[in-house]
């Protein structure tokens, strides 16, 4: 099933999506937004399936065209965003590009910050920032949505509680990043609003690309028109989401419409190029003793998307010009 949030109010409003992305139908009848359907989702899912097939099969009369500019994220806002370091290859290789040794104990304890959910960015809204000085990067992800997930659930309890994915741009301010980090106490200022793609996915849509945990496919970003990477998003991933999930739930439980995102999407085999500007610079310090590669400028538009076998969109494009922010 695919569901998507027209950009209409603070939360969107809920629609079905074809499987080919081409029709949509209006389901305010069964759930008004997205997260309404997850408060109830044992209820809801049955109802919004049936919808999905009537959909699929050309017989809902209320069908529209359908047209992902017109969307929001799938949660416009949600009550929970806590993103992961799953890829731990990347990690040790931002570490490694800084001479700094990277504890045994990152391959066995996921790193994760909980980060801002009260105003994402539409996936084809512009990336609003004050100043190219901050540093303006992407990162390509992907993330789950989580039903209401129990304190101390394990990782195997875990896989049961995801319901929906979607892909992820985790903008960083990289210049930010290391006072911020400095002070000890994480990510704030660095962090600025995230996006997610027009469309969020039951894990089946994925047929034998979702296993273990994982999504055994190439997330695909373009910086400019230009191929910037496309590295498989289930190789060298460290922790799978069932594990990601039960991190974040350790010490508390998580409520439905919790979104838990991978981190960067990294393979050790470079040929498929990055998911974030950060790594090629490393690479670049690490090969040739400087970062030649730029951060993002205004003006600078980013693609990420990711693909079916046969070359279909998945989960729709986030496609976004990154543009200065005027607070007058």
């Amino acid at each position: 099933m695919k569901l998507a949030s027209l950009n209409q109010g603070r939360d969107g409003a809920l629609v079905v999506v074809s499987r080919d992305l081409t029709r949509a139908v209006r389901v305010a009848q069964i759930a008004s937004t997205l997260q309404a359907a997850l408060d109830d989702w044992a209820s809801k899912r049955p109802q919004l399936e049936a919808v999905y097939q009537r959909l699929n099969d050309g017989l809902e009369v209320e069908a529209f065209d359908f047209h992902q500019r017109a969307c929001h994220s799938p949660l416009p806002r949600a009550y929970h965003w806590a993103d992961g370091s799953a890829y731990v290859n990347h990690v040790e290789l931002v570490r490694k590009a800084r001479g700094a040794e990277m504890p045994e104990s990152f391959w066995h304890d996921p790193l994760m910050y909980q980060g801002g959910s009260d105003t994402f960015i539409a996936p084809h809204a512009p990336i609003r920032l004050g100043d190219e000085a901050w540093g303006i990067d992407l990162e390509a992800e992907l993330a789950v949505i989580t039903d209401d997930v129990p304190m101390g659930t394990t990782p195997a309890q875990a896989a049961g509680h995801i319901q929906l994915l979607m892909l992820v741009n985790d903008v960083s301010l990289r210049n930010l990043i290391p006072g911020e980090l400095g002070k000890g106490f994480g990510f704030y200022q660095s962090k600025p609003s995230s996006s997610f793609s027009p469309v969020a996915i039951t894990p089946d849509e994925l047929g034998d690309s979702w296993r273990d945990g994982r999504v055994h496919r190439p997330l695909v970003s373009h910086i400019n028109g230009a191929l910037f990477g496309q590295p498989d998003a289930g190789t060298d991933m460290t922790f799978d989401f069932p594990t990601l999930i039960a991190h974040a739930a350790r010490t508390r439980p998580l409520g439905s419409g919790t979104i838990i995102g991978s981190g960067t999407v990294s393979n050790y085999d470079r040929s498929a190029g990055s998911s974030c500007l950060a790594e090629k610079r490393m690479l670049e310090v690490i090969e040739q003793g400087e970062a030649k590669t730029p951060l993002l400028k205004f003006g600078d538009r980013v693609r990420i998307e990711m693909f079916d076998t046969a070359g279909a969109s998945i989960f729709g494009a986030i496609d976004q010009q990154v543009e200065r922010y005027d607070a007058h």
